[in-house]
């Protein structure tokens, strides 16, 4: 006896339509698993016949073998459950094979038989659509989830004993009784750009790092607002498309960040801890590879605090995502690829001690340890940082007389104008703002003037610019002029953003000039 039921296998964020198929035939009652099955799969054998025989149902007392086709993709993580279970009632007569036919299916079981959310249905739902199927089958909880891909029939069932009542034409899922209704993933409210008193320089970086996607390193002393400033970027950031928030919804999705919620529609925020490992940072785990905080910050903001405090091995290897806006995590199972296009905010001390410069407390350390400290943050990452800049501690007549800043909205209308001429600009090609450019398509687009290339050629020298710096001033100065309404680079652009390339400020700038 045979039975057949499609699944999806999840690898990094795409979905992947396979066969699970189920013979049940003469020999000792046993459940054998074939075709690269991983820990997860493995597992389901334990939980698979309480799960049946609890939704009353019947687990056939013979051989049975599943196997899970193509053999060449790996299949893991829980979701295999369900589809393993109803391929072995297909192959025991008990559902019926023709109402499965148009269906992917995904979800685990409990040993009662009641199906629990599971990661990754987005990816799932996508896959089915893909693959021509005409819906899915999925828990309850995923239920909002999958009806986010349009044009599947979404089939979201509390228990086992559901989805076989449903196949046999016995029970039909009612709308609205969904744990969850189809609705904005919920996320905190984003603080406003207008509480920042003062720091006239990093809110303008600020600006213009939002407009054209660029990469930000602050240095400064504690208290000086590094971090008061960086979690108020999302809030001058343009609204996500529908289809970068499909993106960021599938990949929490796989994380098992999104169990039960809808649309992601808020430009996500990172900020991991100092202590992360390589793997938290960039992906990875054993057996099931999952996101890690560079793809979770996906169309979004990565904010590294201390970022000088991070290990060595785990900033290395933002260089990739950085440059490509994607990271690809190999392990002995495989390699696999996670989507990581996010802005960089950094911030940082100056010295150990963090009062190197500033005009109030002297500085602690010695000379030899500040440098080392500064040179945590190796030449080729710093290279990769567009808008670099120091951000001084605002003394008490500063924070007194300064007034409330430009509120967030103001700030945003200015920016969704500039990465709308971006949008203009770059129409036809893969990229939407000037940070995602390659260098020669750069130059191409910032019509320089000579007055402009003069002052780049001035401060290759002075600065000291490599070949990938060079190419990002250049964006810089493409989105400063931008956010200016210009067709093209000016000497004033270059110069503002050459001065984001030198901590120090403008003065090697001007020098160079």
């Amino acid at each position: 006896m045979y039975g057949r039921v499609s699944g999806v296998a999840v690898v990094g964020v795409q979905g992947h339509v396979i066969s699970i198929e189920a013979h049940v035939g003469r020999g000792l009652p046993a459940l054998m698993l074939t075709g690269l099955p991983g820990a997860g799969v493995s597992d389901a054998r334990e939980r698979v016949r309480p799960a049946v025989e609890s939704s009353g149902l019947e687990w056939p007392l013979r051989r049975v073998v599943v196997n899970l086709s193509p053999a060449n993709v790996r299949k893991d993580g829980p979701g295999f459950d369900l589809p393993l279970a109803l391929s072995v009632l297909v192959a025991s007569a008990q559902v019926p094979a023709p109402a499965l036919a148009p269906y992917a299916v995904s979800g685990e079981l409990s040993l009662k038989g009641e199906l629990i959310a599971t990661p990754g249905v987005l990816a799932v739902a996508m896959a089915a659509a893909s693959a021509g199927l005409g819906g899915v089958i999925v828990p309850e909880a995923n239920g909002a989830e999958a009806e986010l891909v349009e044009g599947l029939h979404v089939v979201a069932a509390p228990t086992l004993r559901h989805v076989v009542e449903f196949l046999r034409g016995l029970w039909k899922p009612e709308p609205g009784t969904r744990t969850r209704p189809l609705s904005p993933a919920e996320s905190p409210p984003v603080p406003d750009l207008s509480d920042v008193r003062g720091q006239d320089m990093a809110r303008r970086a600020l600006e213009i790092a939002a407009a054209g996607g660029h990469n930000v390193l602050m240095v400064g002393p504690p208290g000086s607002g590094k971090t008061m400033l960086a979690r108020r970027l999302p809030s001058i950031l343009p609204a996500l498309t529908r289809g970068e928030a499909l993106e960021v919804t599938r990949l929490h999705s796989v994380a098992g960040l999104l169990l039960g919620g809808g649309l992601v529609q808020s430009r996500p925020f990172r900020s991991p801890h100092q202590s992360v490992s390589p793997a938290g940072l960039l992906g990875g785990g054993t057996g099931f590879l999952r996101p890690g905080e560079v793809s979770l910050a996906h169309n979004g903001v990565l904010f590294l605090d201390e970022v000088t405090e991070f290990r060595r091995d785990a900033l290395e290897g933002l260089r990739q995502p950085l440059e490509d806006g994607r990271v690809v995590v190999t392990r002995a199972v495989g390699a696999v690829e996670f989507p990581a296009r996010f802005t960089l905010v950094a911030a940082s001390n100056p010295c150990p001690c963090g009062f190197e410069g500033d005009l109030r407390r002297a500085c602690r350390c010695l000379p030899n340890r500040a440098e080392a400290y500064r040179q945590r943050l190796s030449g080729p990452m710093l290279d990769r940082v567009d808008i670099q800049l120091a951000v001084p501690r605002l003394s008490r007549a500063e924070l007194l007389g300064s007034q409330l800043g430009e509120p967030s909205t103001r700030v945003r209308a200015r920016v969704e104008e500039a990465r709308e001429r971006q949008r203009w600009r770059l129409a036809g090609s893969p990229w939407t703002c000037n940070a995602h450019t390659p260098g020669s398509r750069a130059r191409l687009e910032a019509r320089m003037t000579d007055s402009a290339e003069s002052l780049l050629s001035l401060a290759v020298e002075s600065l000291a610019l490599s070949g990938r710096a060079f190419d990002r001033a250049v964006k810089v100065a493409r989105t400063i002029a931008d956010l200016s309404g210009s067709e093209g680079v000016e000497a004033e652009h270059m110069s503002e953003a050459l001065g984001y390339r030198a901590l120090g400020g403008r003065d090697e700038v001007a020098e160079a000039g």
